[in-house]
């Protein structure tokens, strides 16, 4: 599933800068508009989902929302109509708050009881995320450098293989009845813990939406007079944008499993603020490498390594706080309801973000979205702070 939604978040972006430099209406606000489409569809139903979950077994949201994704994939490829392109990227997104908040109930209750094995397996579910889009971005690059559009019916077929997946994979799922979802619904509202976390997740969000929604890919395909580096660098070989995907995801991917094995040692906020911290050498880094046109391989190569050692501790972000948040509700009715709330963060964040990149990418195009981190990074940093000081206290 994160293969194939990876892979039509980068045919999105492939296939509007295919249409503009043939000369036809598109651009990067098109682009980003379409990924808050999506994100704002996972967040109407991310919570309505949630509660599902805990009322129900979440294994037929599982299959549902894959199922979903199939059908609005398949639907983005058999038109150029700008208004079915909203209307996929919006059932689409249903889709995935079927699918999200129903996935990590599941993997709340079977990780309850054991904190270290949560740390891991939360660690491991942002690693199926990266890796999903490591692979889709390669898989979404090679399609189109093949097929063209038709691209998109391959897509759809890995959404029902995923499906199929999902069912077979979550046997033993169970749900707790609607009253006690209702009440552990409520009883999620007022966890201390995820109304603290709820304002960090929304910026950590909205860097998601700057940098993996289709503005990124369109800004990176779309000839550009900005003078900039990156921009526009694979207009000539968009499906390039794919490998450069699974490079950075298996950076990001290493960072991860190690922080598989850090994360159950270490204190959770203290890895928050490790994480935060080296965004910052991140967007220094990426600035660098967006303003080396006029320099060497050799300064690349060494600006790129301290990026990506940089990415490999930012990483730690999501499962740290994943872990956080499943410690804090465990394994009883409301689970789902809290991981509703999760997802809703995440939409609205990534909403954020993708109307930012849209709108920076528009004006200052590549170092828009760095710019937009750092401001992003800086409030998120400092929330994390106050959260440990009222911990303390």
């Amino acid at each position: 599933m994160r293969i194939a939604g990876g892979a039509t978040g980068v045919l999105v972006g492939l296939y509007l800068a295919h249409l503009a430099n043939r000369g036809l209406e598109s651009g990067a606000a098109l682009a980003g508009s379409l990924g808050a489409i999506a994100f704002g569809a996972e967040l109407v139903g991310a919570i309505p989902m949630g509660l599902v979950s805990d009322a129900l077994a979440p294994r037929s949201l599982m299959t549902a929302g894959a199922v979903l994704g199939a059908a609005a994939t398949q639907l983005f490829g058999m038109t150029g109509s700008t208004s079915v392109f909203f209307l996929s990227r919006g059932v689409e997104g249903l889709g995935a708050a079927a699918s999200a908040p129903s996935l990590l109930a599941h993997l709340t209750d079977t990780t309850d009881g054991n904190a270290p094995l949560r740390a891991r397996v939360m660690s491991y579910f942002e690693l199926s995320l990266l890796a999903g889009l490591a692979l889709g971005a390669v898989f979404a690059g090679e399609l189109w450098r093949r097929v063209g559009p038709r691209a998109f019916s391959a897509v759809a077929a890995s959404y029902l293989l995923a499906a199929a997946l999902l069912y077979l994979g979550s046997v033993g799922s169970r749900g707790y009845g609607v009253e006690n979802a209702l009440a552990g619904f409520r009883r999620a509202l007022r966890e201390p813990s995820l109304r603290r976390l709820a304002p960090i997740w929304l910026c950590v969000n909205s860097i998601v939406g700057l940098w993996l929604g289709p503005p990124l890919s369109f800004l990176l395909t779309e000839r550009s007079s900005s003078g900039q580096f990156l921009a526009g660098l694979f207009a000539d070989a968009p499906n390039e944008v794919g490998w450069v995907m699974l490079g950075y995801s298996i950076v990001f991917g290493t960072g991860v499993t190690a922080w598989s094995f850090v994360l159950p040692r270490m204190d959770v906020l203290r890895a928050l603020r490790f994480a935060l911290v080296a965004m910052f050498g991140a967007c220094v880094g990426l600035y660098l490498l967006n303003h080396s046109g006029h320099s060497g391989p050799g300064f690349r190569w060494i600006v790129g390594a301290g990026t990506a050692a940089c990415v490999m501790v930012e990483s730690g972000f999501t499962p740290a706080a994943l872990s956080l948040l499943a410690g804090a509700v465990g394994a009883q009715a409301g689970r789902g309801a809290a991981m509703g709330i999760y997802s809703v963060l995440l939409s609205v964040g990534a909403i954020i973000g993708s109307l930012l990149a849209g709108w920076l990418g528009a004006c200052y195009s590549v170092d828009g979205l760095i710019h937009g981190t750092v401001a992003m990074a800086a409030v998120a940093l400092v929330l994390v702070r106050r959260m440990g000081s009222r911990n303390e206290s």
